[in-house]
């Protein structure tokens, strides 16, 4: 049996817009539990030291998903929190944790030596690393991912604290800063969103 030529055409010209349609659609996009700021223009890179004197930029994690964080070592509450939370996902990831690299930040570079660093923030979690810079590379680095700190006056001028802005930035293993966590997300929400990344 044969089919009229205008039939025949419009038949393939619906199973073509099909196939197109369906390469349209490509992979799904990954459904993140925070707030999913992919091809943002800020939280590109760093420029900071680590506990060893070490240069460090996201380059160096490359491979890993990077959870980044900034806060200071006398923080009274957010901080420890914080890093408590990120060490209860990391256990939740089981083997996956080895895949994720977490990133201290200090806004006090003034109190937070090496030495100090070094002794804090793998406490929380051994596989933790502890950055620093001095006041310009700490100003450009806050700047680079919108962070606002700043210092408070105690009783003393050493017991002074700091405000600072308390979310979390999770990058991909590419380096591409992909999701920005909210400061009290459980630590199901961030294992959550870095198996996604993990999985990418």
């Amino acid at each position: 049996m044969r089919f009229p030529a205008a039939r025949t055409f419009g038949v393939l010209v619906a199973l073509l817009a099909a196939a197109l349609a369906l390469s349209a659609c490509g992979p799904a996009t990954p459904k993140f539990k925070g707030s999913d700021v992919t091809g943002s223009a800020f939280g590109r890179d760093f420029a900071l030291v680590d506990v060893d004197g070490k240069p460090r930029t996201l380059a160096d994690y490359r491979g890993k998903a990077v959870v980044l964080f900034f806060g200071y070592t006398q923080c009274p509450d957010v901080c420890p929190t914080t890093l408590s939370t990120l060490a209860e996902a990391m256990k939740q990831l089981g083997p996956d944790a080895d895949r994720v690299q977490g990133v201290f930040v200090t806004v006090d570079p003034e109190r937070d030596t090496a030495e100090l660093l070094k002794q804090y923030v793998p406490a929380f979690d051994p596989r933790f690393v502890g950055l620093r810079g001095d006041a310009a590379q700490t100003e450009a680095v806050a700047k680079e991912f919108r962070i606002i700190f700043q210092k408070v006056p105690g009783r003393t001028p050493e017991t002074y604290t700091v405000d600072h802005s308390a979310g979390i930035f999770l990058f991909d293993p590419a380096g591409r800063l992909r999701v920005y966590e909210g400061h009290g997300q459980p630590p199901d929400v961030l294992a959550h969103d870095l198996r996604l990344l993990l999985a990418s």
